[in-house]
This record gives structure tokens, C-alpha cells and sequence, in this order.
């Protein structure tokens, strides 16, 4: 039984060759985006990829951008890990990759990103003396076993 709501995302093509993101497989949870522009800088070995698309993310949600599971292959490296597109931004998708020597970069027409829209909670922040107890404490990185 398919309890899944659809939200309505609005696009715009910045330039004519833009592919609309599309799921590959049903059920998949990422909409694929396609290149239509790399620029490699040499010096900082970043590759800026842009998707050639604009999008209106609904208020309360948030675009959320990750490297598709196959950036494995290529050894690039997303370089803020997780791309966030607020509702308000209305400028071009982009994401910017690390390419260590020997990787192999995107080329325009290469699918190389992700899109995950979800809702978020607005938080209201509340100064506290004291937090509750848990049983992990102020345990950080590693503290929950190997």
C-alpha cells in the first residue's frame, strides 16, 4: 500500500539543455540531477558542477543535496558532504566536488547529484542551567562502541 504524499516541485530551466530531475526506480528517494556545466579549477582541485536549474523548494521544506551512491566509482569527494537549498533560494543547483589526483571529474551529461526534499521543524531555541540525564552523557565521537 503506497501511503506516500506527492509535493508539487517547480522548476525552471536556466538553460536549454536541463534535464528535469527524475527518479530512477520506483521508490528510490533521490531525484537524480544531470550535469550541464563543470568548471575545474586546477590550483584548488575543485570541480563545480551546475545543474542548470532553478527550483522552488515549498515553505517548511528543505532540498537537501547528496552525491548519488556511484560517485564511488569516479573517487570525487562532495566537498560540504550535504548540499542545503532552502525554501527562499531561487539561484542555480550546484555542487561543488574535490577530484584527489587519479579521480576521474563529471563531465556535462553525467548524472552526479541527488535531490531529497523533506519536511523540516521550525525549532524555537530555549536557553537551559541544566539537560536532562541520558545514558550516554556528553559521550562523543566513538563513545557507543567501535
Amino acid at each position: 500500500m503506497n501511503t506516500a504524499t506527492t509535493l508539487q516541485l517547480r522548476m525552471k530551466k536556466l538553460v536549454p539543455e536541463a534535464v528535469v530531475p527524475a527518479y530512477a526506480k520506483p521508490g528510490d528517494a533521490g531525484l537524480d540531477l544531470t550535469a550541464t556545466s563543470v568548471e575545474f579549477d586546477e590550483a584548488t582541485r575543485k570541480l563545480k558542477v551546475g545543474f542548470g536549474l532553478a527550483m522552488e523548494i515549498p515553505f517548511g521544506y528543505v532540498g537537501l543535496l547528496f552525491p548519488r551512491s556511484s560517485v564511488h566509482k569516479s573517487g570525487l569527494i562532495m566537498s560540504n558532504c550535504v548540499g542545503v537549498i532552502d525554501s527562499g533560494y531561487r539561484g542555480e543547483v550546484c555542487s561543488i566536488f574535490y577530484v584527489p589526483a587519479g579521480a576521474k571529474p563529471y563531465a556535462v551529461g553525467d548524472r552526479c547529484a541527488q535531490l531529497i526534499v523533506m519536511p523540516y521543524p521550525q525549532v524555537q531555541t530555549v536557553e537551559a542551567d541544566e539537560l536532562s540525564e541520558t545514558a550516554r552523557g556528553a559521550g562523543g565521537f566513538g563513545s557507543t562502541g567501535a
